[in-house]
């Protein structure tokens, strides 16, 4: 087998359903929006189907058109909102994520893991705010993010999207992003050991990022939280311990308010 090819590829799907799911999992790597010709190279869709495709899901509210590109459309976020384990982590998470943002004046973000990439539930920032590579509803590669490191250091799902990383190279958004397997490997072993991870300058140029997990009592990791600054302004010391009070609290909460239904579950 070739070595660029991924394991996944072997059972690329046929159906209209699966080819209007790759064309989706093409906005994956961070780029808000594709033309047609990158949409048809991504998602492996010859371009006269991923225009038809396209067209339909422009119909349907999965895409929207700017100009001769296509970005993923708010039915998608209207969607995501509807399941019940993302909808209960943002609503308990939102208060408290804007008390920490009062007090810290730092970029939010609770994310959650979505095979290899974050997916965004929710992002606290203020009118001033330049770190325009996140937001709600949207992904960034797990690798090099400071929530993904956390996440695949820590999820249950993440030795899992460990192994289908690409062995040819990692999505690269600056020249600071960890671009080997084996050394994510390293950085989520240390991260591993301390519980938390600190990027800089991997998803944007000035800018770091510091994460910590939302853990449930027993013990599972459900999401992580983390705070942006820029680099300057960056001061782990303080942050960290405001971080680790949000999550637990976010973590007590949604505890309390899943715990009618593990004992309807159990009764």
């Amino acid at each position: 087998m070739p070595a660029h090819i991924d394991e996944d590829d072997i059972t690329r799907p046929n159906s209209v359903l699966g080819k209007a799911q790759l064309l989706l999992e093409a906005f994956e790597s961070g780029t808000p929006q594709l033309t047609l010709t990158e949409l048809s190279k991504r998602s492996g869709i010859p371009k006269a189907s991923a225009h038809r495709l396209a067209q339909e899901l422009v119909q349907w509210g999965l895409l929207e058109r700017q100009g001769d590109s296509y970005q993923l459309g708010m039915q998608l976020f209207s969607l995501g909102q509807r399941v019940p384990a993302s909808a209960m982590l943002r609503t308990v998470a939102r208060p408290l994520l804007t008390d920490l943002f009062a007090r810290t004046r730092a970029t939010l973000h609770l994310a959650v893991l979505d095979g290899t990439h974050v997916f965004f539930l929710e992002k606290i920032a203020g009118a001033a705010n330049i770190h325009t590579h996140s937001q709600v509803g949207g992904r960034l590669p797990a690798s090099c993010t400071a929530t993904g490191k956390v996440l695949l250091a820590l999820h249950p799902g993440g030795p899992e999207a460990v192994k289908r990383l690409p062995r040819t190279g990692l999505p690269s958004l600056t020249p600071r992003s960890v671009a080997t397997v084996e050394k994510l490997e390293q950085q989520l072993a240390a991260v591993a050991d301390r519980g938390y991870a600190l990027e800089h300058d991997e998803v944007l140029s000035g800018h770091s990022s510091l994460a910590v997990p939302v853990t449930g009592m027993d013990g599972t990791v459900h999401a992580a939280v983390s705070a942006t600054a820029t680099t300057a302004r960056m001061r782990t010391g303080s942050l960290l311990p405001e971080l680790w009070s949000a999550a637990a609290d976010i973590a007590r909460r949604l505890d309390h308010a899943t715990r009618p239904l593990h004992c309807d579950t159990e009764g």
